[in-house]
């Protein structure tokens, strides 16, 4: 890369109109290093772009999103004795869904936002604290049920 774009990839986009003299009007740029800033590109095209309020946004769905990943990696939604057939199609809809958000998430944090980045880590911790950890657990309501820790296995990077 040329040294003048100060760690950002210039991409052309798509249908962008041309102005008669074979100059696109809009040009994207993708940060290619961490970056500050409101300015960014999270997850679809032109969002949440300059506004400082869709920033805001972004920054809420993605530690929301996070914080949903944790809650289906911890939760136990299949009650015992549940037939096994309903409990496997269970099992395989809750970690489809758990992977998809934990790869849009991924995305996110792809955009290079330290801001994107810092909330993603935030979403799971705290999701990890309310939902994983012994913090709100009560030992003495434990019974037998309780030693399975989720209906999921743990994901891996």
């Amino acid at each position: 890369m040329d040294g003048g774009n100060d760690g950002m990839m210039m991409a052309p986009p798509s249908g962008a109109a041309s102005n008669g003299t074979g100059m696109n009007h809009h040009k994207m740029m993708m940060h290619m290093t961490f970056f500050w800033g409101k300015n960014a590109e999270i997850l679809f095209s032109g969002w949440p772009g300059t506004r400082t309020g869709m920033y805001v946004l972004a920054l809420i769905v993605v530690f929301l999103l996070a914080v949903l990943v944790e809650w289906l990696s911890h939760s136990r939604l299949i009650k015992p004795g549940t037939n096994n057939l309903v409990a496997g199609l269970l099992q395989t809809v809750m970690h489809a869904v758990r992977m998809g958000l934990a790869y849009i998430v991924m995305l996110a944090v792809m955009s290079f936002n330290v801001g994107i980045f810092l909330v993603a880590i935030a979403g799971h911790a705290l999701g990890f604290l309310v939902f994983g950890s012994s913090v709100f657990r009560r030992p003495h309501q434990m019974h037998p049920a309780d030693l399975k820790p989720s209906d999921l296995p743990p994901m891996s990077c």
